[in-house]
């Protein structure tokens, strides 16, 4: 059968999937769909979304009906795609998590007097039992539905999660508190829980566990609602990606030039793009000639020469002169349209990491199952009566109900967080603390990650018996009314050695070869040694061994020559940060292999690795081409973390294990990455790193104790020797212990 699939037709739809509660409700209903003849299906729980493709004669209605059979609730995408995205995307998150905000809200405000009255004797007045049970109520059954839901959902496909502990715990603790209000002495006035740590048998007609129930749906809807509201954001970084382009264009119309917004542009189309202006979209130079800064879209620190016939990228930026282009592509065919799909593919190919307390509770959940129903069975067979063998349950149930369980991940993750903000690292999320655990290999993009980014003056050689402050004076005055990167950063560097330049006379822009003016008197040309080669100006040995050796080393000379003679070579790159080389040795530490990933030539690439001492470099990649380069050291085994900065790391960061971006770079890179460094320091990478496992070694730390203090209580539970003080005073003190561990993560250096 499954031969014939394969030569059948293929149609392909995405889902929005709803009602999922962790990384195991992605797993099931991706089995569900995989079993239907011809169909292959993704599920990604962190975009909510079913990524499935199918053969000719499905129809995609019955994959709907599929998904909801197994529980949960799925839709096709809205028809008019591109306007429903501009309009409606912005909104659409706060709507979703409004309900459960809503939840939340609720369950504080009427938890917070429960937990009091239970925990205060002196706020136990006469009837404050039944006005505990006024406010629970509503706090288990409303606030906690999503719980209970998500509970009868896995008990008929046999599972058993967090929720499933969550729900069973809060409806115990509230069935048992009404039977012992209604029915037996819990109810009577003048009631008190009373403060004494004797361990004793007793038939719990008297106990109320109101509080327990209450505390936990609080405290575990806080830890899922925080969790939804960073999920929310996976769509932000295609957002941040599109609104990168232009958003109006000059098109010429019977030679007059006329705004029209850039989404009107058709191919064929001629537009014009003055210096500074992005140009609005894929094309073909038909007139002028310019330097196009790319360095955004393919990581290139040196800006591209463009004259006519030469094709150019939407969203770059035209650095230089005036440029009419012919459009070749434009909407969804550019190449910002392909970057961003790359980048949805790369999320939603990520495969999620099933959350910790899932993992465990998937194991302890049907094993306290069976111990309350053990304990029951056990009671009721050696005549102990009904009262005291539901005590007993009932007891297992609540003491395994995970109070510090719900504390133990959100705790650790406020503290871990809110230390790495003060020390400039923003974590997305729970996930990307366990990705850090297992990274062993960092791939670092070059331009504006472990370099500055932009082109500065580096070195200036001089002939025999001339003045350098002289060369840069003149040189600066000519470069400082240029537009072009190059000659800016002469200027800067010129202006910081000897201060404003002076003013020039008769400036020209000589095409793809340099500048000429008068300065001074004096008749100056800088660009290339074929310019000054026009005017006889040759270089002497000294300075074309200088400028052969910069451009062996990958950077950019130019030549400086006046009054008939070449004077001087300026040599232009892309620096180093000062703080790199100290990063890639505390990246080594933690034991980290780092790769330099780059679009710059082979040269500049190995001159930068040969600088930091990194042994392992990959250049002139092409933007599409770094995500391959990831997931072929993914192929080979390593778990793989990106830093970049750019647009063209965008999708990369998604596909690597670990995506850190640069707080100084893009928006669409910082939205697509797990981790954001503020500042523009690599240092920080390592940083982010360690805090990263120390929060994910302390969040394990807090399961295990929470876990510790449930095992350890359960026996005497199930010998029915627990009275409700030592199961409020246990609970307690785990949420207690929790809650201190967590904040040990505020001293991290």
């Amino acid at each position: 059968m499954s031969s014939l699939t394969d030569d059948r037709p293929q149609g392909a739809v995405e889902l929005s999937i709803g009602g999922m509660t962790c990384a195991s409700c992605a797993n099931r209903i991706e089995r569900k769909l995989n079993k239907l003849d011809g169909v292959t299906a993704t599920v990604n729980y962190a975009t909510e979304k079913a990524k499935v493709t199918f053969a000719e004669g499905i129809d995609p209605h019955d994959l709907i009906a599929e998904v909801e059979k197994t529980g949960y609730t799925a839709a096709l995408p809205p028809e008019p795609k591109s306007s429903t995205t501009q309009d409606d995307s912005p909104g659409e998150p706060a709507d979703e998590l409004a309900p459960l905000r809503n939840r939340l809200i609720t369950a504080v405000v009427l938890a917070v007097p429960v937990i009091a009255m239970a925990m205060i004797p002196p706020l136990q007045f006469t009837y404050w039992q039944w006005l505990s049970l006024t406010l629970a109520a509503p706090v288990v059954i409303y606030a906690g539905w999503p719980f209970h839901r998500a509970t009868w959902t896995n008990l008929r496909h046999g599972a058993a999660t967090m929720d499933t502990l969550i729900s069973l715990g809060t409806i115990a603790a509230l069935g048992w508190s009404l039977w012992a209000l209604f029915l037996g002495s819990a109810g009577t006035p003048g009631m008190t829980h009373p403060f004494t740590f004797t361990i004793e048998r007793t038939d719990g007609s008297g106990n109320i566990y109101l509080e327990a129930a209450a505390g936990v749906t609080a405290f575990i809807l806080a830890g899922r609602y925080f969790e939804a509201r960073s999920k929310r954001r996976a769509g932000a970084a295609l957002r941040a990606l599109l609104e990168l382009g232009a958003k109006d264009v000059a098109v010429l119309r019977g030679g007059k030039e006329i705004r029209i917004p850039s989404d009107r542009l058709a191919a064929g189309d001629r537009f014009v793009v003055r210096p500074g202006e992005k140009i609005a979209t894929d094309g073909v130079i038909e007139e002028g000639t310019s330097a196009v800064d790319a360095s955004m879209l393919t990581g290139e620190s040196v800006p591209v020469e463009v004259r006519p016939g030469d094709a150019v990228t939407g969203a770059t930026v035209n650095a230089g002169g005036r440029l009419v282009v012919r459009a070749t592509r434009v909407g969804a065919d550019t190449q910002l349209a392909q970057m961003a799909r790359l980048v949805e593919d790369a999320q939603t190919g990520k495969a999620q990491v099933q959350r910790l307390a899932d993992r465990i509770s998937g194991i302890f959940v049907p094993i306290v199952i069976a111990l309350a129903v053990g304990t029951l069975g056990f009671w009721l067979g050696t005549g102990g009566g009904a009262g005291a063998a539901f005590t007993a349950a009932v007891a297992v149930l609540i003491i395994a109900c995970p109070c510090a369980l719900g504390l133990a991940t959100p705790t650790a993750l406020l503290v871990g967080t809110g230390r790495g903000a003060q020390l400039g690292i923003l974590i997305k999320g729970p996930e990307v603390l366990e990705s850090t655990r297992r990274i062993d290999t960092v791939v670092l993009d070059k331009t504006g990650t472990v370099t500055e980014g932009k082109m500065t003056l580096v070195e200036t050689h001089v002939a025999d018996g001339e003045d350098t402050d002289e060369v840069l004076r003149l040189a600066g005055a000519l470069e400082h009314a240029s537009e072009h990167p190059i000659a800016q950063a002469i200027a800067r560097g010129a202006a910081e050695r000897v201060g404003e330049p002076p003013t020039p006379e008769d400036f020209a822009n000589v095409e793809g070869l340099g500048v000429q003016g008068v300065v001074d008197g004096h008749a100056v040309l800088v660009g290339r040694p074929r310019l000054l080669a026009d005017w006889s100006q040759h270089l002497p040995a000294d300075l074309e061994r200088a400028l052969t050796e910069a451009q062996a080393a990958g950077r950019t000379a130019v030549a400086v020559g006046w009054d008939g003679k070449a004077r001087a070579v300026l040599v232009v790159a892309d620096v180093v940060k000062p703080t790199s080389a100290e990063a890639i040795a505390q990246l080594r530490a933690l034991g980290l292999t780092p790769v330099l990933l780059t679009g710059d030539n082979e040269a500049v690439a190995r001159s930068v690795a040969a600088e930091l001492g990194i042994d392992e470099v990959i250049a002139e990649v092409l933007p599409a081409d770094k995500v391959d380069v990831v997931k072929r050291l993914q192929a080979e085994g390593r778990s793989v973390a990106m830093v970049g900065d750019g647009v063209n790391d965008a999708a990369a960061l998604a596909q690597a294990d670990l995506g850190l971006a640069m707080g100084t770079g893009t928006d669409a890179a910082i939205e697509a990455s797990d981790l954001t460094l503020v500042r523009g320091d690599l240092r920080v990478a390592a940083d982010a790193i360690r805090l990263s496992r120390r929060t994910l070694a302390t969040i394990k730390g807090n399961l295990f104790w929470a876990f510790a203090y449930n095992v350890a209580a359960l026996p005497l539970a199930a010998l029915g020797l627990l009275n409700p003080m030592i199961a409020g005073a246990a609970m307690a003190f785990s949420s207690v212990f929790v809650v201190t561990n967590s904040l040990r993560l505020r001293g991290f250096k």
